[in-house]
């Protein structure tokens, strides 16, 4: 017997920011509003990289393996992303003050778990990339230069104004712009050190962050990196 479908947006992990900050402003830098979000067409990765995708290990970077805890049958347990891409992540979660952190609900996705959310998601539509099979085209996750991650504070992941997969407005990276607290402010600070480190966000999912992929090169104006890729054997 097989046991029920897992849900889009389970386990929840996080606390909700105005929970954790309802009488406090977070000691963070803010660093001023969110710059046009833009998510342009991207070009194919005609000659990408064999970069070697490593595993996400850091003392101030906690994984969540969301999909796998959620019992996708494809999912695994383990974290990776590309080196260049881990090696920024680093570099993000060591300027931030001492006792904040990244908390990755996911990173490398193979491609059987793609198409097995895009399926699941069908009620969503962009939820989740197309799954395609094309090597000069591979959905973000696939290429190990996506991550979806949020805040720490003390090792507690914070919801900055919506859950991981929220399937509403309040999942677009920019939806508290004209609206003050916790949730601005936090997306505001995370949005920042992801930027100032090399990455770009997706405009409809305030997590979801890219480095060396198609679309971190057509908004940076570089050249896509990153082609399908897979974990060491």
């Amino acid at each position: 017997m097989t046991g029920p479908q897992p849900r889009i947006g389970e386990p929840t992990y996080t606390v909700p920011a105005h929970d954790l900050f309802a009488n406090r402003t977070p000691e963070i830098a803010e660093d001023g509003p969110l710059p046009p979000l833009l998510d342009l067409e991207p070009e194919a990765a005609i000659d990408p990289s064999d970069e070697a995708l490593v595993r996400v290990e850091h003392p101030r970077i906690r994984v969540l393996s969301n999909y796998w805890h959620a019992g996708w049958s494809t999912a695994i347990p383990t974290t990776w992303l590309r080196r260049s891409t881990f090696e920024c992540l680093v570099a993000v979660v060591e300027s931030l003050p001492p006792t904040w952190g990244i908390a990755v609900f996911d990173a490398w996705r193979p491609i059987e778990l793609q198409r097995q959310l895009f399926d699941a998601s069908i009620e969503y539509p962009g939820l989740m990339a197309l799954p395609s099979s094309d090597p000069s085209t591979p959905p973000p996750h696939l290429t190990g230069g996506a991550v979806d991650l949020t805040l720490t504070l003390n090792g507690t992941p914070i919801a900055l104004g919506s859950g991981f997969d929220d399937t509403t407005e309040r999942a677009h990276a920019a939806h508290f712009e004209d609206e003050s607290g916790p949730d601005r402010h936090l997306r505001r600070a995370l949005f920042h050190a992801m930027a100032s480190h090399g990455f770009v966000v997706y405009p409809e999912e305030w997590w979801h962050f890219e480095y060396g992929t198609r679309r971190w090169a057509a908004v940076s104006g570089a050249t896509p990196r990153f082609g399908p890729a897979a974990p060491p054997t």
